[in-house]
């Protein structure tokens, strides 16, 4: 034993281990290593191999004898599963005099349901270390639910109690419109809220599902009632219009047993009618002004109606739009943003649904630079029609599309929020399969060709939501369409 407490043996392992990383520290500053370092050609990037393949799991379907529609796919690296119920109960079926309905349905579905109230509905969620929701866009509304795979089998029992049993309680009813009510009160006091309802409302109009704004208005809403909501399930929460997206660590024959046991009382309904309506005829390039007094900035909209999901140039559109303005290094952006110091983002997409989505382009501009801002706009949307793209810019968008893919399949939620895009618009099973070769097909011609096809500047609504007193002049005197006055629900004013 040594003086310190160390065993003789103890000291030889300890110098081992000290001759070890010295041998390592001597091997990191040896000369060989520091001509390999330099043999390094630094003047250029190096050469990256292909991406690997994406290799998805199967979508696997079947069907339950009411018709409802479950699809699985197994993940089973972590123990997690999530369920997406997914129901033609949209708010493109609110009824013309009650926009809103669709999404309040949507939202009172986890107020109370079975013998639950909603303060349980959320005490059990906590407990089984999960998240539930309830949500409706304008195609579907849908109920989500993500939690560990051993809680999965009572998670179930509250999922079917929310989407079969609900109460629709009028306590809740009431508490839940006044929310909704305080929340319209609200949003005068908010530029991009006024600019997100006044734009489809303009483009669309009232009489078109995709114009009516998705929560309603102040007078929708005092307008609901239980009768009101329970006649709007009763009509759409029907089993063969929903569909049962299962993704995580499940198997289809385990998902089916437990989804059997909980929904097959769910009954069917009649036959399941998509909504229809045709867009508006494209008018005159026209500007409509939405005043906000004293807003510090102009939140500013253009564009018109573009395509439907299923459209077969989806993946065109997709590479065109990346280069315009679908990324931070996109057209749009660089222009307004780093060139000019306008806006800290500008970016446009295509929002398409089960019926033609709009096209937009989209900044919150500096209220002195409003004019300057629909220069640049403009200038950008009509040179992507013009001129064709350089291959520079073509291999970068698709890189940019094809590189982000995988990591929206990364967890068992963003695949489902990914997948159920399958079920709700009615594409391929395998269309992620081939969603890599089919944007590396797309060629500079095909960008220009959508370009010219799919906008049309001499068509383009131009929404700016700002202070009129002080943006009004510069834009006049653009020339770019006549002027006309809205209020927040796209409604038109006079105003001198």
């Amino acid at each position: 034993m040594r003086s310190d407490g160390r065993t003789v043996g103890q000291s030889g392992a300890l110098r081992k281990r000290l001759a070890l990383a010295g041998a390592v520290v001597l091997l990191s500053f040896s000369p060989t290593v520091r001509l390999s370092a330099q043999a390094v050609d630094r003047t250029k990037p190096p050469t990256l191999p292909p991406p690997p393949a994406l290799k998805l799991p199967a979508v696997q379907v079947d069907t339950l004898p009411n018709g409802l529609t479950v699809a699985v796919v197994e993940m089973h690296k972590v123990p997690l599963v999530d369920v997406q119920v997914l129901v033609d109960a949209g708010a493109a079926r609110d009824p013309a005099d009650l926009a809103g309905l669709a999404t309040f349905t949507a939202t009172m579905l986890q107020q109370g349901a079975g013998r639950r109230g909603a303060l349980e509905i959320a005490d059990e969620v906590a407990f089984l270390g999960g998240q539930l929701g309830t949500a409706a866009s304008y195609d579907a509304a849908t109920v989500t639910l993500h939690v560990p795979k051993r809680r999965l089998s009572r998670a179930l029992d509250l999922l079917a109690d929310v989407v079969l049993r609900p109460t629709f309680a009028d306590s809740e009813v009431i508490r839940q419109r006044d929310l909704r009510r305080a929340q319209i009160v609200q949003l005068p006091d908010n530029p991009v809220a006024m600019a997100a309802i006044a734009f489809p409302a303009i483009v669309y109009g009232r009489s078109h599902p995709y114009g009516r704004p998705l929560n309603g208005t102040a007078a929708s809403t005092s307008a609901l009632t239980r009768d009101r909501v329970a006649a709007f399930y009763a009509a759409n929460y029907k089993a063969n219009g929903a569909r049962i997206l299962v993704v995580g660590d499940v198997t289809p024959a385990e998902a089916r047993q437990l989804l059997t046991t909980r929904f097959q009382g769910w009954p069917r309904g009649g036959t399941v009618v998509p909504p229809e309506a045709a867009p508006p005829a494209p008018a005159p390039r026209t500007i409509y002004l939405v005043d906000k007094p004293g807003a510090a900035q102009s939140v500013v909209r253009i564009g018109h109606v573009g395509i439907a999901r299923s459209n077969p140039d989806y993946f065109a559109l997709q590479v065109m739009n990346t280069i315009l303005g679908d990324a931070f290094t996109s057209r749009l952006n660089q222009n307004l943003r780093e060139t000019h110091g306008y806006t800290y983002g500008a970016f446009s997409q295509f929002s398409a649904g089960r019926l033609a989505g709009p096209f937009v382009a989209s900044a919150s501009v500096v209220t002195a630079k409003t004019d300057s801002s629909l220069i640049e706009f403009l200038k950008e949307l009509r040179r992507i029609r013009d001129e064709r793209v350089s291959e520079a810019e073509l291999t970068k968008a698709k890189a940019y599309i094809t590189l982000g893919l995988p990591g929206d399949f990364e967890t068992t939620a963003s695949a489902a929020a990914r997948l159920r895009e399958l079920l709700v618009y009615g594409l391929p099973l395998d269309y992620f399969d081939h969603y890599v070769a089919r944007i590396n097909a797309i060629t500079t011609e095909d960008v220009q060709r959508v370009a010219r096809q799919y906008l049309d500047p001499d068509h383009f609504d131009i929404v700016v939501v700002g202070d009129r007193g002080q943006i009004e002049p510069g834009i006049k005197a653009l020339n770019e369409g006549s002027i006309v006055y809205r209020d927040l629900w796209g409604q038109e004013i006079t105003t001198p």
